[in-house]
């Protein structure tokens, strides 16, 4: 019973990963029934998916700075507490604006959430075993592509999107009750440092800017492939609506299969690690078109290496960042959450103008050689400089 209190905080901050990737991911699953409720076309509606990472991106960066100063727990209860509220009114939506208001104000939670949620797991393990730490929360991200996803697509089918937003409400409401009973208060480091001070140490950090491009380039190829996979399935090779979410939940299964690479091998293998994560995104989305029109099989396969290398990239990263910014990593980190999810906004825009425009069968090729920028840049240019962190 003490080794599981002790444990809770970081099986909370887990749970709540979960929670926030869920959401985040759910309109990807439900773009087709949203949009029919609402009478619009999918690319529209896949504007809940670009707004909701724009605003995520343009406000990690202020809204950290301004709560640079506030109790870590406070701010995560806060947190917590308006992603609830959030989904009551998503739950409530009248309409796609007012649907589209509330997801704004679940994009302001995940700003701060994500900025804080991995040096609050850092500091919260046991023994302060970084890379557990790291993998165990990323691992929620996983279970919310192998559980979440899949759940809230087949919730949403059944009983409608809104259910699939109210039940998610219900589970930040227990979370919030978790949090109150067990989460401790986190001493901070570098209190004393003026905004303007932890800003300036970071941007004076050339690994950081480089890892903060690398970033933005490469997801943004990623989402330009995954934020359309749904319809990219349906009318491209049209696969049936259950084998599409069983595609998309062995998809998160290589999630999880990542944390577990990254728990066991990242300390020993980094570099060869990021060389292969950064370098097989790119080749398996120009993959996916050629070897999915041959088989079903084919496509599940490039899936599970697909997410497999995008979880594989993102504890690579945030690893790093912590390691290089060691004072001030929940900034740092709130920067990387916001390029992170311009690059999701960025690629789920381009994967907008790529269906309108009739290249659905080609958004692999797209997201593909736009990642593939990215990777080379990291193998000739980041590699050579890195640290060794």
């Amino acid at each position: 019973m003490l080794q599981l209190r002790k444990w809770m905080p970081l099986i909370l901050l887990t749970v709540a990963g979960f929670t926030f990737n869920t959401s985040e991911l759910t309109p990807i699953g439900l773009l087709s029934d949203i949009a029919g409720d609402f009478s619009i076309s999918e690319s529209r509606a896949g504007l809940l998916i670009s707004v909701y990472a724009w605003v995520v991106a343009l406000l990690s960066l202020p809204l950290m700075l301004y709560c640079a100063r506030m109790d870590f727990r406070k701010l995560l209860l806060s947190i917590v507490a308006l992603f609830f509220v959030s989904h009551i009114g998503s739950f409530l939506a009248t309409g796609f604006w007012t649907l589209m208001a509330s997801r704004i104000g679940v994009a302001c939670a995940h700003s701060l959430f994500w900025s804080i949620a991995p040096p609050m797991a850092v500091a919260v393990t046991a023994d302060g075993r970084r890379a557990t730490a790291l993998s165990a929360l990323v691992a929620g991200g996983g279970i919310a592509l192998v559980a979440g996803l899949p759940l809230g697509r087949v919730l949403g089918l059944i009983a409608g999107w809104r259910v699939t937003f109210g039940a998610l409400g219900i589970l930040s409401a227990l979370i919030l009750l978790g949090l109150l009973r067990f989460f401790p208060s986190i001493p901070r480091s570098g209190e004393n440092e003026s905004r303007m001070d932890m800003l300036r140490d970071i941007l004076k950090c050339p690994p950081l800017m480089m890892i903060y491009f690398i970033t933005a380039v490469i997801v943004t190829g990623h989402y330009t492939g995954y934020s359309y996979i749904e319809p990219f399935m349906d009318s491209v090779l049209h696969i049936e609506a259950k084998a599409i979410t069983a595609t998309l939940c062995l998809f998160g299964v290589a999630g999880l299969l990542g944390s577990f690479v990254m728990t066991r091998y990242f300390p020993r293998y980094p570099r060869q690690i990021i060389r292969i994560s950064c370098l097989g995104l790119p080749v398996i989305m120009f993959l996916l078109l050629p070897l999915s029109s041959l088989s079903i099989w084919l496509m599940t396969m490039l899936c599970i290496l697909w997410g497999l290398a995008i979880t594989v990239y993102n504890i690579s990263f945030q690893n790093e960042i912590i390691v290089l910014s060691p004072h001030n990593s929940a900034v740092a980190m709130s920067i990387y959450s916001g390029i992170f999810n311009l690059g999701i906004g960025a690629g789920a825009f381009v994967g907008g103008i790529a269906c309108n425009n009739g290249l659905m069968a080609d958004i692999g090729y797209i997201g593909g050689s736009i990642s593939l920028v990215a990777a080379l840049y990291c193998l000739f240019r980041y590699l050579p400089r890195r640290r060794n962190v």
